[in-house]
C-alpha cells in the first residue's frame, strides 16, 4: 500500500519534471535553428513590400502597414526586356525542366546496365564514367562553347579530307546549350547515384522475372523504375536546384542574349548602374526562391530515403 504513494510521488516529483523539460530540448534546439534559418527568407519577403526610400531608412522589423506596396512586383514583370522576370522565368523552366528530365532518363537505363547486365568492359566502363566527376566544370566550358559555335573537324593531311566529329549547330547564346551542357555534367553523378540505389536491389526478384520470362527492357520499367521512385526523387531535387540556381554556366553558354537569361543573371543585372534599382531585388529573389520550394516540398519524402540509399549501398 505504501509503494504507490511513493511510484506516483516519483512520477510527478522535480526529477520527473526536470527530466521532461530535457527531453523536450532537442525539439525546442530544432525550432530555433528554423527560426533563425528563415530570418533571411522572412526579411526578403517583407522587404519586397517596401519601397526604396523604406528599405534604406529602417530595418525590416520596423516595418508598418502603410509602407507595404506592390510597386516592386509591378516593376519586375514590366515588358522592359532587361526587368522582365516573367520571361526570364520561362528561360530558366526551360533550362531546369530538360536538364533534369533527361539525365534521370539516361543515367536510369546506364546504371541498370552496369548493376545488372553483364558484358565485357563494364566495370571499367563505370569506372571511366564515375571519374569523370573529377572533371572541373570551369575547365570544359571554353571547349564546350567552340563546340557549339564551330563544331568539331579534323583534317586528313595524307588524303587531303576533313572529317566533321560534331557539326556547327549554331547553339550560342540559346537556353538549349545551357540544358545541354547541365546535362553532361550531371550524368556521372546521375549515373554513381542511381547504381548504386539499384545494384542494392535484392536479386530474388531479377531471377523472378528472368524465370517469368522478361527481358531487361521488361524488368527496368515494371521493378526498377517503381522501386527507385526515392533515389530518382532525390536527384531530381538536386539537379533542379543546381540547374534553377546556376549562373557560370547560363552567363557562359547564353549571356549575351537578352531573350535567352534566365532568372539568376537577370537578377544580378537588375540593380542597374549605382544600384539604382537595388529595391527590386528582394522582391525578384523572392519569386524565384518559389519554384525551387515548390519542388523541394513536393518531393521531400523521398529525399532523405533515397539519398541515404543511394549513398551507403553497392
Amino acid at each position: 500500500m505504501s509503494a504507490r504513494p511513493q511510484v506516483r510521488e516519483a512520477e510527478t516529483g522535480p526529477v520527473a519534471r526536470l527530466y521532461g523539460r530535457l527531453r523536450r530540448l532537442p525539439v525546442a534546439g530544432l525550432w530555433f535553428i528554423v527560426v533563425i534559418w528563415s530570418l533571411p527568407t522572412v526579411s526578403l519577403f517583407i522587404n519586397s513590400w517596401r519601397s526604396r526610400d523604406d528599405q534604406r531608412g529602417s530595418g525590416w522589423w520596423t516595418v508598418q502597414p502603410d509602407e507595404l506596396t506592390l510597386d516592386n512586383y509591378r516593376r519586375i514583370f514590366e515588358t522592359n526586356v532587361n526587368t522582365n522576370l516573367g520571361k526570364s522565368l520561362l528561360n530558366s523552366i526551360a533550362i531546369s525542366v530538360p536538364a533534369t528530365i533527361i539525365p534521370i532518363s539516361i543515367a536510369a537505363f546506364a546504371a541498370y546496365a552496369f548493376a545488372w547486365m553483364k558484358f565485357r568492359g563494364r566495370k571499367t566502363l563505370f569506372i571511366a564514367t564515375v571519374s569523370l566527376l573529377a572533371l572541373p566544370l570551369q575547365v570544359a566550358l571554353i571547349p564546350l562553347l567552340q563546340l557549339y559555335v564551330g563544331g568539331a573537324h579534323i583534317t586528313l593531311p595524307w588524303i587531303e579530307k576533313t572529317i566533321t566529329l560534331f557539326p556547327d549547330l549554331n547553339l550560342v547564346n540559346t537556353t538549349t546549350a545551357v540544358w545541354l551542357t547541365h546535362t553532361g555534367f550531371a550524368l556521372p553523378f546521375a549515373i554513381f547515384l542511381i547504381h548504386n540505389y539499384i545494384a542494392g536491389l535484392p536479386s530474388e526478384i531479377f531471377e523472378s522475372a528472368r524465370v517469368d520470362g522478361a527481358d531487361h527492357f521488361t524488368i527496368f520499367w515494371r521493378l526498377v523504375v517503381p522501386l527507385s521512385i526515392p533515389v530518382l526523387a532525390a536527384f531530381a531535387i538536386f539537379q533542379f536546384l543546381w540547374t534553377w540556381n546556376d549562373y557560370l554556366i547560363a552567363n557562359t553558354m547564353a549571356g549575351t542574349n537578352p531573350n535567352a537569361l534566365p532568372t539568376t543573371i537577370l537578377i544580378a543585372n537588375l540593380a542597374g548602374d549605382f544600384g539604382t534599382n537595388e529595391h527590386l531585388l528582394p522582391a525578384a529573389a523572392f519569386i524565384q526562391t518559389a519554384a525551387p520550394l515548390i519542388v523541394f516540398f513536393s518531393m521531400q519524402r523521398y529525399f532523405v530515403r533515397g539519398l541515404i540509399a543511394g549513398a551507403v549501398k553497392g
